[in-house]
């Protein structure tokens, strides 16, 4: 009886409700941060944010691959070259892997069957940038955590995307799985040691640029979803 009046007094205080101090902070609100993102895209500022990154970028690799021997740039796929907007809006920025995608803009839309369909959209200023690479004689190898039974679907998204040629498509195993570092890191190593120079390293998480083998790092925004 003690103890629950005592526990009572400690919620209880001048007439209001107060939270006991030792409770732990409250994480940010799923429903807010729905709308901030939402609200981040639809403003024109998550793309001007996006340009401004790839511009900076575009300018290193101009600077940079002339003085270079066998420059190259690494790029991540989703969000960083193509575009996944109208599935990530349609799922409530959340993942549902299984399923169709046939109800666009309406969801559901399970993320295997979009990208399999090889609808999404290439970023006009990513596309840009490869082709301004290779006009300079800059290799262009992209490393995806898409598995390797999504490749002949991704090599058409790019081509339908008008991204006509690249040095090398690295999927990940089917077997792999876990943190996509672990993957992208010596996959980076792989094509160092054909004989490239990384000048470039380009985006969305920072599990695409951790684990160096590359001059610079280009992280991209995306408050969209995290991949550790």
């Amino acid at each position: 009886m003690i103890r629950s009046l005592l526990l009572a007094t400690s919620l209880f205080v001048g007439g209001a409700m107060t939270p006991l101090a030792a409770m732990a902070a409250q994480p940010a609100n799923v429903g807010d941060a729905i709308l901030a993102a939402s609200a981040y895209h639809d403003s024109g500022d998550y793309q001007r944010d996006f340009d401004a990154v790839i511009a900076q970028a575009r300018q290193w690799i101009d600077q940079t691959a002339p003085k270079t021997r066998r420059p190259a740039i690494v790029l991540d796929i989703d969000e960083t070259t193509l575009s996944n907007w109208d599935e990530i809006r349609a799922d409530g920025f959340g993942y549902i892997a299984a399923g169709p995608c046939d109800a666009l803009p309406k969801g559901p839309c399970g993320a295997d069957a979009w990208e399999k369909s090889g609808r999404a959209p290439a970023f006009a200023s990513t596309r840009a940038l490869i082709e301004d690479a290779q006009a300079h004689h800059v290799a262009v190898f992209f490393v995806t955590g898409r598995h390797e039974d999504e490749r002949e679907a991704t090599e058409r998204n790019l081509h339908l995307a008008g991204i006509r040629r690249w040095d090398g498509l690295y999927l990940r195993p089917m077997t792999s799985h876990g943190y996509a570092a672990l993957y992208k890191t010596p996959t980076r190593g792989r094509i160092e040691r054909k004989g490239y120079t990384i000048i470039a390293s380009l985006g969305d998480q920072p599990s695409d640029l951790s684990g160096g083998y590359a001059e610079k790092g280009f992280l991209l925004p995306n408050p969209f979803y995290r991949i550790p």
